[in-house]
């Protein structure tokens, strides 16, 4: 994992947004589900930004585990490409 000097703000908000999904996926009801994404830095985004591409997850990946949060079965999860 790739730690960002002056990041805590994002890590505070990411980490919030992981718990938050983890309890309101046990008080959803009829059978309605929640998940949550986290790609870190995608590589397209740090090769635009000039930075080394290759810390990056190609956006490819990310947009498939976008489609498993929806279509899958996942729950309460952070799915992490």
């Amino acid at each position: 994992m790739k730690v960002i000097v002056i990041g805590a703000g994002g890590t505070l908000v990411n980490s919030g947004l992981e718990g938050f999904v983890r309890n309101a996926a046990a008080e959803l009801p009829r059978g309605l589900r929640i998940n949550v994404v986290s790609p870190g830095w995608v590589s397209e985004t740090l090769e635009g930004l000039g930075m080394d591409a290759s810390d990056g997850t190609p956006a490819a990946v990310v947009a498939a585990a976008y489609v498993k949060a929806l279509e899958g079965t996942a729950q309460g999860e952070t799915i992490v490409p």
